[in-house]
């Protein structure tokens, strides 16, 4: 079962002052540079490269689905790593646990900007390595994706749900943080939560079954 004390206020991870200034950053600064990179990606890919519209826009697709996975697989086994050492129980903090503990603080809702530029780099060089120049429009997919994940994650936490079918990601996330935190990993999508069935089952849905309401 998720906890959570003080959701407005905000946790220190480090003594440092210089270190602790560099774990905040505004929302605005990762989804202006990462949907920015998305979208020179794709004009990179055509204007420059001479790769296809039609083809540009599948790899694109494809990054942001590939993205989707990295996702829930970073959230599941790396950011709730189980704590059965010191060294883990710090690291989950460091990376996760003040976000639990701390669910509504709106400066650590996303990777600073220094950190937000070297991952930007690394999955750059990597998927060139990897793809070639398929490489650049695969990687502004999964930056478009991350953005996409980074603006929901915000929004779940610092906005009322909206009275449409995105409500499913507040609710989602809320099971997440507030009813089990072994389940719902998927913040910009419940898909693989389906797929390896780690949705949690909704506790009012159960509690109507076990009355026969449903």
């Amino acid at each position: 079962m998720a906890a959570s004390k003080n959701i407005n206020s905000s946790g220190r991870i480090f003594k440092s002052n210089v270190l602790e200034a560099l774990t905040r950053t505004h929302i605005s600064i990762p989804l202006a540079m990462y949907w920015s990179a998305g979208a020179a990606s794709l004009w990179y890919s055509t204007a420059r490269l001479g790769i296809s519209w039609f083809v540009t826009i599948l790899l694109f697709l494809g990054g942001i689905l590939f993205f989707t996975l990295i996702e829930y697989l970073m959230h599941r086994y790396l950011y709730h790593i189980p704590a059965t050492t010191a060294w883990r129980e710090r690291f989950r903090y460091v990376v996760h646990g003040v976000h639990h503990d701390h669910p509504r603080d709106k400066q650590r809702l996303a990777q600073p900007p220094i950190t937000s530029i070297l991952l930007a780099v690394i999955l750059l060089s990597l998927f060139r390595l990897i793809m070639g120049d398929a490489g650049f429009a695969f990687c502004g997919g999964v930056l478009f994706g991350y953005s996409s994940y980074l603006a929901i994650h915000y929004a779940t936490h610092m906005l009322k749900p909206p009275k449409n079918f995105l409500s499913a990601l507040w609710k989602n996330h809320n099971l997440h943080h507030y009813v089990n935190d072994d389940g719902a990993f998927g913040v910009s999508s419940p898909l693989w939560d389906y797929v390896f069935g780690t949705m949690p089952a909704d506790p009012k849905r159960k509690a109507a079954e076990q009355t026969n309401l449903l």
